[in-house]
Formats: structure tokens, sequence, C-alpha cells
């Protein structure tokens, strides 16, 4: 007896696969996916040979921003999103960490003219030790990548 579980294809929008279990929810809230009517399907804890445990989120008829991906990559940069139409994927891209980020992201500095000014963030992408840090622009203070608040 085979003890897999099948999931429902979905006719048009987005797969997103390979994410780190630990990120899914990061990623939920990313998308709105609470507030939408759409049919979603939502994988956690999935065994994966790379990651160990790994999710996925399958959502119909939705189809995610540029931002959208921006943020999902600066959260898991190992996400893969799948754009499907007519039940073939007809796009599949690894998700690509921007150079710099803009408008997205508090600067953890309080200090900082953008937490207390109407100034939108602006942070360059700097990787080091496979880590993700973001360095202001304007204060130049660093922000480790477990300390990345999106708002």
């Amino acid at each position: 007896m085979k003890s897999e579980l099948t999931v429902k294809a979905i006719e048009n929008g987005t797969v997103i696969d390979h994410i780190q279990a630990k990120n899914l929810y990061k990623i939920i809230s990313i998308l709105g996916i609470e507030n939408i009517n759409t049919e979603v399907f939502i994988g956690n804890n999935l065994d994966s040979k790379k990651y160990g445990k790994k999710a996925i989120l399958k959502i119909s008829d939705k189809f995610p921003s540029m931002e959208d991906v921006n943020k999902i990559a600066l959260i898991d940069p190992n996400a893969v999103i799948n754009i499907i139409k007519n039940f073939k994927v007809v796009e599949k891209n690894r998700v690509v960490l921007p150079q710099k980020i803009e408008k997205f992201v508090k600067c953890i500095n309080p200090k900082c003219i953008t937490n207390h000014d109407d100034v939108e963030t602006n942070f360059r992408v700097v990787k080091k030790d496979g880590k993700i840090e973001l360095k202001c622009f304007y204060c130049e203070k660093t922000t480790g990548q477990n300390n990345i608040q999106i708002i």
C-alpha cells in the first residue's frame, strides 16, 4: 500500500516550492494568502533530501508581483516559483536576491531617519558567510537575516 499524499493540480496560478519549512509562515504573510478567496494548498514539514524538511504553496489564480518575489528571495533565497497556466508549468524560476532593497524592510536602528521622517527605506544587500545582511543607505546600520522585518 502506497502511503503518499496526492495534491490536486491547479489550472492557473503559482506554485512556490523548495521553501525551508521554517520560512513558510513568513511567506504566507508576505503574499497575504489569509485574505484571498481562491484555492490554496499549504504543505509544511514535507520530507526533502536537500533541506530535511521543506514547504510548498499552491495558489490558484494568483501571480506574485516583482516586489513579492523580492520579498520571498529575502526570506528564502532557495525558493522556486512556478507559474502554472492550463495545468502546465510555463515558467520556473529560482528567486534571485536583488542587490538593493527599497521600501519594504524596516531599519533596525531606532535613530535612523527612516524611522522618524517620511523617508522610504533603502538597503544594500550583502552576503556574508552564507547569510544575508542589509546595510542601510542612510545610517549604515547592518541588519542580519534573522532581524529583517518586512513592512
